[in-house]
């Protein structure tokens, strides 16, 4: 009889081993296939990428996609930034080259205004020097006939004068005014040179002045040249500086898209008939947040981690209240240890708090989906919380009070606050209670034997974080 026993428990050994073998060697095989992408444009969101490979390679593609998506977004972003900064620049430069062609414009005209004086007096002046030069012609005329007028009275003999005129005293009268005369003629003569001079001397220091307001005027004109040639040429630079924005804007705007369409696609939750977005969980879990302290990207990743598990989740229905037996939604066929029913069966009695609850909310208790049970334990768990019936009616009374009304285990607002308390309990207010945190959530223990589950939750954690720095940067 022991030699029968220890013979059968060598072939159970063999059966064991040998599944073993067969499941390492379809592992690796499915590990294999899975090619992991090495940069974000090898990515696609769409459901043939994953065509081919088993559920855990395609969501380890998924998230190295997400991780690639999310290194290019942040080197656009930098690019757009140093382009963003080059086109201020640009536009500074532009502005300031305009105000200097303002002011040589201005500078351009004020020479011009200054030139047209300097012209205009010019010609007074060579009006005024041809009016003094006419003058001193006449009054050398003048000068000349009264010169001769004397000397030809000097040359006459004194008879001549007895006999011209009828007193002595007239002539030498006459002779005596016309040297007088003469000698204002002289006067007069000398103011005129000395006037000419001195309009001669003007003109000269306009026209000095005219030769140097004509070379500040083509240097000006010269320099308002390069200004224009300079600004066209910054103008240039600038177009193109914004369409190579542009162009990184629109690639950044794919990339947040593609992200966006592969963290959705990833994303979900149990026992909702219509999934929300990674966006609109968010804003639940930093509602949860205010209220718990508990981060959201773990309160996530919890949530996360709960939906995948089994496969199972929210697969069945409790059909036998004594027994805690039901069925799986899918197929109809019988499944035992659905919800713990209490003595003799279980040490918890799920099912009448179960039917406690659905009854309190207006739900059929018999077509209300719960977790099917794993190879271990009872099933029964509600909602996107996966809380079992004994663990919810704990919370009850703090959510109620919280939500000043029932709360609802498959509400996800309900379901989202009542993760976040009981975390919170196990210490997931800070980021060094969170393993411990996860792993009580998990198993009600902290049980270092399923430490994979704890080390999952966190490495999920971190990718959403990643993903919600994204969300907060598009605000």
């Amino acid at each position: 009889m022991k030699l029968n026993l220890q013979k059968k428990m060598k072939k159970v050994k063999i059966f064991i081993l040998t599944i073993f073998s067969i499941f390492l060697f379809f592992g690796f095989f499915s590990f294999s296939l899975a090619k992991e992408p090495q940069s974000c444009d090898e990515c696609e969101a769409s459901e043939t990428f994953c065509q081919g490979l088993s559920q855990d390679d395609c969501l380890k593609i998924l998230k190295k996609c997400v991780e690639l998506c999310e290194d290019k977004i942040k080197e656009v972003e930098k690019k757009i930034s140093q382009l963003g900064s080059k086109e201020k620049s640009l536009a500074r430069e532009i502005e300031t080259l305009k105000a200097k062609i303002e002011k040589l414009n201005s500078e351009i005209k004020k020479v011009n205004l200054y030139l047209t004086q300097t012209k205009i007096g010019i010609k007074q002046t060579e009006i005024s020097i041809s009016q003094t030069e006419e003058s001193i012609q006449e009054k050398k005329q003048k000068i000349s006939q009264i010169l001769r007028t004397i000397d030809k009275i000097e040359r006459k003999s004194l008879i001549e004068i007895l006999l011209e005129e009828k007193q002595l005293s007239n002539f030498f009268d006459n002779l005596y005014f016309l040297k007088i005369l003469n000698q204002k003629i002289f006067q007069l003569h000398q103011m005129l040179s000395d006037l000419k001079n001195e309009l001669t001397q003007k003109k000269n220091v306009l026209e000095n002045e005219k030769e140097k307001a004509e070379n500040l005027l083509k240097m000006q004109l010269l320099q308002k040249k390069e200004t224009e040639e300079l600004e066209n040429e910054k103008k240039e630079i600038l177009k193109m500086t914004k369409a190579e924005v542009q162009k990184y804007l629109s690639e950044k705007e794919a990339l947040q898209k593609k992200a966006a369409e592969i963290r959705k696609r990833i994303f979900q939750l149990v026992g909702v008939p219509k999934a929300p977005t990674f966006g609109e969980a968010y804003e639940v879990a930093k509602w949860v947040q205010k209220i718990t302290g508990v981060r959201p990207a773990f309160l996530l990743a919890v949530l996360k981690q709960e939906s995948d598990i089994g496969r199972n989740v929210g697969q069945c229905y409790l059909k036998e209240i004594q027994t805690g037996a039901g069925i799986r939604i899918s197929t109809g066929e019988r499944v035992e240890r659905v919800m713990a029913p209490g003595p003799p069966y279980s040490s918890r009695n799920d099912v009448a708090l179960f039917l406690e609850i659905t009854k309190s909310l207006g739900r059929d208790p018999f077509s209300t989906p719960v977790s099917c049970p794993m190879a271990y334990g009872w099933g029964g768990a509600m909602g996107p919380a996966q809380f079992i019936p004994t663990t919810w009616k704990n919370y009850e009374q703090r959510l109620a009070s919280i939500l000043g009304r029932k709360p609802d285990p498959w509400r996800i607002e309900d379901s989202f606050l009542a993760a976040g308390l009981y975390l919170a309990d196990y210490g997931a207010t800070s980021r060094a209670g969170e393993y411990n945190a996860a792993l009580m959530y998990f198993s009600g223990t902290t049980d270092p034997a399923y430490s994979w589950y704890a080390n999952s939750v966190l490495a999920i954690a971190d990718k959403f974080e990643k993903d919600i720095e994204i969300l907060e940067k598009a605000k």
